[in-house]
């Protein structure tokens, strides 16, 4: 019998960088590179090969956000282009940084609720 795993708590439990089995182990080891396995239930998690899908929803995510942070940017503090150009990449870029281990992690929860592993070529 094939146990039900839920979408929605698999996907919240990788947000936020847990093991989408039991939300107790790391989900990550360093930045963006997924565990083998769970070190708390021993889930097999290295089959779960997101590969461009966050980076996908992180670049539709960003642009989202970027075109109100020119605006708001622009019309609130009207600093010159260069100044704009610095802040607006800065802010970019670590926001960019951060929403991609967030999808990342959200992603992989996804795929494990759906046993969607990479059974290779």
């Amino acid at each position: 019998m094939v146990e039900e795993r839920d979408e929605r708590t698999a996907a919240t439990r990788g947000l936020i960088g847990r093991c989408p089995h039991c939300g107790k182990g790391r989900l990550f080891k360093g930045y963006l590179t997924i565990v083998q396995e769970c070190e708390s239930c021993g889930e097999s998690l290295g089959l779960y090969r997101a590969a461009d899908g966050p980076a996908f929803f992180t670049m539709t995510i960003m642009l989202l956000l970027l075109i109100p942070m020119i605006g708001f940017s622009w019309v609130l503090y009207r600093p010159d282009p260069v100044t704009l150009l610095a802040s607006v990449g800065l802010a970019t870029t670590a926001l960019t940084l951060i929403i991609l281990r967030l999808v990342k992690g959200a992603f992989v929860g996804y795929l494990w609720a759906k046993d969607e592993q990479d059974r290779g070529a």
